[in-house]
């Protein structure tokens, strides 16, 4: 699948994902529409999951370096400790 055409789907399967749970938080569309949002979310969840799964390959892919992986633990703390 082409990157932009991934990166899309997977944008717009989030979006969609968003408005559900939005609607679905609101508490007030009948059962049985509840159920059948709740069936798209898991659908969309899979979707997003395979696309993240396909960019993390990607990623491996392109940092490898002379036949073997140089993976580093992500961290989102900042290199620069700050002062409180």
């Amino acid at each position: 699948m082409p990157k932009k055409k991934s990166a899309t789907l997977f944008e717009d399967a989030l979006a969609e994902l968003e408005q559900l749970v939005n609607r679905l938080e609101q508490g007030d569309i009948a059962l049985e529409e509840s159920l059948k949002s709740f069936e798209r979310g898991v659908a969309l969840t899979r979707t997003c999951q395979q696309a993240l799964q396909e960019a993390e390959q990607k990623v491996q892919i392109l940092i490898e370096k002379n036949g073997t992986q140089s993976l580093e633990p992500f961290t989102d703390e900042p290199s620069v400790k700050r002062i409180p």
